[in-house]
């Protein structure tokens, strides 16, 4: 019995340990490993949240967390933040969801180039024309109206990467913590699949979208490149005449005005260079006559201090004459 027993303990252990290791085998991934629950934002005028720090289309809506995956082109969900994440089927994804724009998608595929970021993607080129025809209306929001954003699972804030539950976990954790209940059509007809699926370690898509397979349509480039046009042209004011004149004149102006600029400089230089040209002979002649009137000056001064001596001299020597005679006179007279 004793034997039994233990066979039995055994075989137990070994079927839960094999379901353990084929849970975390089968837990399906898309890229996104997020040590703890993220910072989640709402968009205005949608009832989404969207995460602006994680590098994912990652986005909250009505109960659920959805995820863009680039490499395979469709929706995935879960509902804890770090999955693990289940297949949402096109025709099965809201259309608050789809009407996201392309703005708040945090990782933009390459054959989504050049689309406007003000407007969601264009599913219907993307999923193709069968996809459309089921979905005909799903651009068809209401903007204007105000909807209330479901509440955030904040419980799921205390189970970081280290303490993150099983998928099995999961789904008990969640129906003991969280009460919502979904109120959009699409997500109530598969919220029990994807918990479903989500506790067996979630579900990934067996092939790609048309539009990964085939990349770019080329025509859809040149159409772009054509709508882009008359944009630009109504951007760009139409030039009269006389404006394109009068812009053409003022280039011109410009264009020279730098030439003008460097000419004046070597203008003034030679207009200093006549200056000086023309005051040196000047200069010349009024040194010249300033040393002629000084050597005028100088021979009429000599000429009066000549006169002045030979005024001086003339009386002495009539001085003289008249001793003499005197002298003369007295001679003779002692003599007679």
């Amino acid at each position: 019995m004793r034997n039994v027993a233990k066979l039995v303990v055994v075989t137990l252990f070994v079927m839960l340990l094999g379901t353990l290791t084929a849970e975390a085998q089968v837990r399906v991934s898309i890229g996104i490993d997020l040590p703890v629950f993220p910072r989640l934002e709402v968009i205005p005028n949608y009832p989404v949240y969207y995460a602006p720090s994680v590098r994912a289309n990652y986005f909250f809506y009505d109960g659920l967390f959805w995820d863009f995956n680039v490499e395979d082109g469709y929706w995935y969900s879960s509902s804890w933040y770090n999955g693990p994440w289940v297949f949402v089927e096109p025709v099965y994804v809201p259309q608050v969801i789809l009407v996201i724009p392309y703005r708040y998608y945090r990782v933009r595929p390459r054959y989504w180039s050049g689309w406007d970021n003000d407007r969601p993607p264009r599913w219907g080129n993307h999923w193709g024309p069968q996809w459309e025809s089921s979905r005909h209306d799903w651009e068809h929001w209401d903007r204007g109206r105000s909807y209330a954003a479901a509440p955030l699972p904040v419980y799921q804030k205390k189970y970081d990467k280290n303490h993150y539950p099983a998928p099995s976990q999961q789904i008990t954790i969640r129906n003991e913590r969280y009460r919502y209940e979904p109120k959009d059509d699409y997500v109530r007809q598969r919220q029990t699949t994807i918990l479903e699926r989500q506790s067996q370690g979630g579900e990934r898509a067996r092939d790609k979208a048309e539009r990964v397979v085939k990349g770019p349509d080329p025509k859809e480039k040149t159409q772009r490149q054509d709508n882009l046009q008359p944009q630009e042209k109504r951007q760009r004011p139409t030039k009269s005449q006389p404006q394109e004149k009068a812009q053409s004149q003022d280039k011109s102006q410009q264009e020279k005005s730098p030439r003008q600029e460097k000419a004046q400089p070597q203008e003034k230089y030679q207009e200093k260079g006549q200056s000086q040209d023309k005051s040196q002979p000047q200069e010349k002649k009024a040194q010249r006559e300033e040393r002629g009137q000084s050597q005028d000056k100088g021979q009429q001064d000599n000429g009066q201090e000549k006169g002045q001596r030979q005024e001086k001299g003339q009386p002495r020597e009539k001085g003289q004459n008249q001793e003499k005679e005197q002298r003369q006179g007295k001679g003779q007279e002692k003599a007679t």
